[in-house]
């Protein structure tokens, strides 16, 4: 089984996942996946409460996996041990718990996955770098570089697509007020020219289904 769900901010948002609110997850095991689409939070500053949250995460039945939002500590993210994990590589938090790295191509449960995380933080004006935002929060050009030669080894084709920000004419329907960047114009030309089934993408804190491909997702928890 895999399911995906929106931002975490651990621990701001993180009971979406308590049994209560996702009991589906007590007929899951090891095997199957949680995917949150960015913004996870729980690689933060090393925190008591962050501990806590992470020993909580771990003790589920599940594997979380996470692509990176805007809202992580990207100094203790991007050091991280990697290991290879269906195919790609990921960022090791726990042993069931991973970090889906930008630009990657997973094979998960025998659906192909292309993921890529990071976003602009409309709110920069009032943080602090290296405290609590970071401008690795967009990709890189080696990134970007590294995507493009993962779509085109998959020869464009997925089965599904996982982001934090959504492509610049998604973004329009769904947040109009945030301004296009270099990543959701990368992102609308992944989207005219990449066939997937579905796409999910966080960040927006909404839950709105956009048409049969698109869909924006917070607090829903859906099963692929």
């Amino acid at each position: 089984m895999i399911y995906i769900t929106g931002d975490t901010h651990i621990p701001v948002d993180i009971q979406k996942i308590s049994t209560k609110r996702f009991p589906q997850q007590k007929e899951m095991t090891k095997n199957d996946f949680l995917i949150i689409c960015g913004d996870f939070g729980g690689v933060w500053d090393g925190s008591n409460e962050e501990k806590y949250w992470i020993k909580w995460l771990k003790c589920k039945n599940f594997t979380t996996l996470f692509i990176d939002g805007n809202h992580e500590n990207f100094d203790i993210l991007c050091n991280l041990p990697t290991l290879e994990f269906c195919g790609g590589i990921v960022h090791k938090i726990t042993d069931n718990i991973y970090h889906l790295i930008r630009g990657e191509s997973y094979n998960i449960d025998e659906k192909t996955f292309f993921v890529l995380g990071g976003a602009s933080s409309h709110d920069k004006q009032y943080r602090t770098e290296g405290k609590n935002w970071w401008k690795e929060e967009l990709p890189s050009e080696q990134e970007y570089i590294h995507a493009k030669c993962n779509l085109e080894k998959n020869n464009l084709i997925f089965d599904y697509i996982i982001t934090h920000s959504a492509p610049s004419s998604i973004q329009k329907k769904v947040a109009p007020t945030y301004e296009t960047n270099k990543l959701t114009e990368f992102l609308e030309e992944v989207k005219n020219n990449v066939v997937c089934r579905k796409w999910f993408f966080g960040h927006y804190h909404k839950d709105i289904e956009i048409d049969e491909k698109f869909t924006a997702v917070f607090d829903k928890i859906h099963k692929l």
